[in-house]
């Protein structure tokens, strides 16, 4: 095998020749050579292999709250990088010139699980992101870094679409301290038309996480106009997340800008992400955010008890901060959802 192709588990012979990728729903049935949607898994040696394994991109220190995470360890630096490629096929990518790479060539060589770990701590990251493409894709890569994060004492965060089958998803979080999940939509008709891909997968890995791990995780929706931003789908997409995940987990909305294959439709209004925050918080979930679009008030983490703003933002970064290294409320010492 080349040394550049790092082989893979979950994939399985099909009687007519092919081998399917098992590792997402996208089910990729593949000839020698051929790649998968994902463009970095491949089949090669009649297996399926990783391609960018120890190769990376976007190498960058980032505030944490930038991944989106608001409620782990607010304040902290994340070291962050990405590979190449995607399984999904969101026409408004936000990150395409990394997600829709089909040249490896742009990858660090010299990104091993060990230098990134190393020099996250140097830096004195608490965490290390895997984001800027889809981790899922490079599974066997994040999790090595994930092995030598945790012997440093780094945490993991996973930036995510949450697009991967059951044995892959329990394997790959198991790894993974937090993750943001990008719900993309609430229709079928939205995930299928718009990213190439089925909406239930997603919600699966929703309740996967909250059920079966100890994984801090927060949903993060980006807002499209006339798309996925109607009252009524915000109502519909927030009642869900109430009955089926619980009122703490942490949402964000955040504003689309043109990009990628929707250049047609305009920024999504401050007005539509006050709307959608302000549904979310009626139908009774604590941690309601915005993002992409300056807005204070929408930064702002709030005590779910005594309803004062515990941790204000300015963009970035941690203006005030009311919580004991506990996490508790200073004002009412009612304990604050996440990890502090």
């Amino acid at each position: 095998m080349l040394p550049q192709f790092h082989p893979t588990k979950y994939w399985h012979k099909l009687e007519n020749g092919r081998i399917q990728c098992d590792l997402c729903p996208q089910a990729c049935k593949l000839n020698e050579g051929q790649r998968g949607i994902c463009f970095v898994r491949m089949r090669a040696n009649d297996q399926i292999v990783l391609t960018t394994h120890s190769r990376s991109s976007g190498l960058a220190i980032d505030p944490i709250e930038k991944k989106p995470l608001n409620n782990f360890l607010p304040g902290s630096k994340a070291y962050s990088f990405g590979t190449a490629g995607c399984n999904l096929l969101c026409k408004f990518c936000q990150n395409w010139d990394i997600s829709k790479a089909r040249e490896t060539d742009i990858l660090n060589k010299n990104a091993t699980p060990e230098n990134i770990a190393k020099i996250a701590k140097e830096y004195g990251c608490k965490s290390v992101a895997f984001t800027y493409n889809e981790p899922i894709i490079f599974m066997e890569y994040a999790i090595d870094v994930a092995k030598e994060c945790h012997k440093l004492g780094l945490k993991t965060v996973a930036v995510t679409n949450g697009y991967i089958c059951d044995e892959p998803r329990k394997e790959f979080f198991s790894y993974m301290d937090a993750a943001t999940v990008g719900l993309k939509g609430f229709t079928e008709r939205f995930y299928k038309d718009i990213t190439g891909s089925h909406l239930q997968p997603v919600l699966e890995t929703l309740i996967y996480l909250k059920k079966y791990t100890n994984v801090w995780f927060e949903i993060v929706s980006l807002l499209i106009p006339d798309e996925n931003d109607s009252a009524a789908e915000i109502e519909k997409q927030s009642t869900w997340i109430k009955e089926n995940i619980g009122i703490d987990v942490p949402v964000h909305y955040t504003a689309f800008h043109p990009d990628w294959k929707m250049l047609d439709k305009p920024s999504t209004p401050l007005e539509t992400l006050i709307q959608a925050r302000d549904i979310t918080m009626k139908n009774g979930l604590r941690y309601v955010y915005t993002g992409n679009v300056y807005h204070p008030e929408g930064a702002k983490t709030f005590c779910y008890n005594c309803k004062n703003c515990i941790i204000a933002r300015d963009n970035y970064e941690i203006a005030e901060y009311h919580l004991d290294d506990g996490g508790n409320c200073k004002f009412c010492h009612t304990k604050c959802d996440g990890v502090f």
